[in-house]
């Protein structure tokens, strides 16, 4: 039998294993692994994308995890959550800073009305209240990358570059 894998890298997110149950209620096979797996062993194992969790440091803080940067040029794609995100846009060129305001709790959401909301939102209203809970933001999105949804504490609460398959969620 043969199925497809998503592989969760794990940077200490509350919500890791919600993820990986959640894939597998869907009949998607999922794996997590350690934020660290080089992008060799990545590749190795051939999954059908990577999902980068959430977890409770700032990209900034001195020995927060991080994932192999070359793990983005495999050709896969990669979806980025919270911290996942945050380090993507750090990672990849852009440019992540202290939020205004810390949010934890209930956020309404702003779905941009260009091809980047509807990579991610399809079929979505164009605002939705998502569970939010960040101290930092995503101030400018990487180069390549379009903004798919805004929110009143975050400029960059969705990010997408479709030519390279990678996607990006602040909540």
């Amino acid at each position: 039998m043969s199925h497809q894998t998503i592989l969760v890298l794990d940077f200490g997110s509350q919500y890791t294993q919600l993820i990986a149950r959640r894939l597998r209620e869907l009949s998607i096979y999922s794996e997590i692994l350690a934020p660290n797996t080089p992008a060799a062993e990545i590749g190795r194992r051939r999954p059908a994308g990577i999902i980068l969790s959430g977890g409770p440091k700032s990209v900034s803080d001195p020995g927060a995890p991080r994932c192999d940067p070359s793990m983005f040029d495999l050709g896969l794609p990669v979806l980025g959550i919270c911290y996942g995100m945050q380090l993507m846009a750090d990672t990849l060129g852009g440019r992540v800073a202290p939020a205004a305001q810390r949010e934890f709790g209930h956020a309404t959401v702003s779905i941009s009305g260009h091809a980047a909301g509807a990579a991610l939102f399809a079929g979505v209203p164009d605002a939705i209240r998502v569970w939010a809970s960040h101290g930092d933001c995503v101030a400018e999105a990487p180069p390549g990358f379009a903004v798919a949804a805004t929110s009143a504490n975050a400029p960059v609460a969705a990010m997408v570059d479709l030519t390279r398959g990678l996607y990006a969620l602040l909540f």
